[in-house]
């Protein structure tokens, strides 16, 4: 089942569930508001309409009734923002196994989320935490079939994350040049090909650091333990350093059908839709960096909030939510977005509190909302 399926980790799904068609069987369909789509890719899986479900007209409620009525074995959540929490939180209490594009699911649910999963239950689909579990896998031989003892085995022999970034396509530029730059700037990634909140979020570094929250709570690395490690060129996805001096790191074509797959077929590896192979020998060179802290300030914010920890990583996702839109929309500027998350976090520092429940998250992230809502309009007038 692909929840998500009009966006860009979605129709990436359903390129290799196409192709593995002997081996993969589409069980149902979500989006959010593109109907038509939806429609056109029901018509070409020969899904009923009991398969499908299409969340802006029926609700939430109806990811919940689909995964019921569909009985999938795998559930890939590419749902966008905070909305696919309660479908990862549904998905792990089923004891369905979860591949993982929503990263907000553990940035809001954190602790909540891991502990209702078991070994192996959650398989990640972002390009790094694919590679950092790739990674694990080699660097820990046998750990498909002692996933409980291996896990706690794997994390004492970790040293570092090392979480690779892109850099965005605002790599190298000041502050000041930031200020000018506009959202069809900000669109245009220079090496992966991605929906545009995520784009924009990795113009921030937003992404970067909503990432090394998400690293934390699948890995059990502490944050002192994660580093980010500027690569352009998106040849390396990431790196574990391992305590006896070690370093193993995912090498790759910039292609999401790559993580997609190994999640799906995990843990098998079946060949790819179409050729992805690289000729090292015309990598010259590998320029790695580090990030700019000051001028990209998200990271940063990022960083705070999961060290924090509790709500503070809602408040931030939802505050950044809000903030991409209306940067999107030509409200603010692009420095505002980093202006409206810092300030969301200011204001609600006293809602600063341990997780509970999926309602008092529900609940912090609305008041995120409003207070970021009332941030852009001071800053769109």
């Amino acid at each position: 089942m692909v929840l998500g399926s009009t966006g860009s980790i979605g129709k990436q799904a359903l390129e290799v569930i196409d192709f593995h068609s002997d081996r993969l069987e589409l069980a149902g369909l979500a989006a959010y508001s593109s109907s038509e789509l939806l429609a056109q890719q029901a018509q070409i899986f020969n899904l009923p309409d009991s398969a499908l479900a299409l969340t802006k007209r029926d609700g939430m409620d109806a990811l919940i009734r689909l995964i019921d009525t569909t009985q999938a074995d795998i559930v890939l959540n590419a749902l966008v923002g905070a909305a696919g929490l309660r479908t990862t939180m549904y998905t792990l209490e089923s004891g369905l196994t979860l591949a993982l594009a929503n990263k907000e699911s553990l940035i809001v649910g954190g602790n909540l989320v891991i502990e209702r999963a078991t070994a192996g239950q959650i398989l990640p689909v972002d390009s790094e935490h694919s590679a950092i579990f790739q990674c694990l896998q080699a660097g820990q031989p046998g750990q498909e079939e002692k996933a409980e003892e291996s896990d706690q085995t794997s994390k004492s022999a970790v040293k570092k994350l090392w979480l690779t970034a892109s850099g965005g396509p605002f790599r190298g530029k000041s502050r000041n040049e930031l200020r000018e730059m506009r959202a069809t700037d900000a669109l245009a990634h220079p090496t992966w090909n991605m929906g545009p909140k995520i784009t924009i979020d990795s113009a921030t570094l937003m992404n970067k650091g909503l990432e090394v929250i998400e690293a934390h709570y699948l890995f059990g690395v502490d944050y002192d333990d994660i580093s980010v490690l500027v690569q352009p060129k998106s040849l390396i996805h990431s790196m574990v350093e391992f305590v006896d001096g070690s370093t193993l790191g995912h090498l790759g074509i910039a292609d999401m059908r790559v993580p997609i797959q190994y999640a799906l077929s995990y843990p098998e590896r079946w060949p790819s839709v179409e050729d992805l192979s690289i000729d090292y020998r015309e990598q010259t060179a590998l320029e790695l960096g580090r990030p700019d802290y000051d001028t990209f300030g998200c990271l940063r914010l990022a960083f705070e909030a999961g060290r924090a920890g509790g709500t503070a990583p809602c408040i931030l996702n939802a505050a950044n939510e809000i903030a991409v839109a209306a940067f999107l929309e030509g409200k603010i500027g692009f420095l505002d977005i980093e202006r409206t998350v810092s300030g969301a976090l200011t204001s609600l520092s006293d809602a600063i509190t341990a997780r509970e429940s999926i309602e008092q998250l529900e609940e912090i992230d609305a008041r995120a909302r409003q207070v970021a809502y009332q941030l852009v309009r001071q800053r769109s007038q």
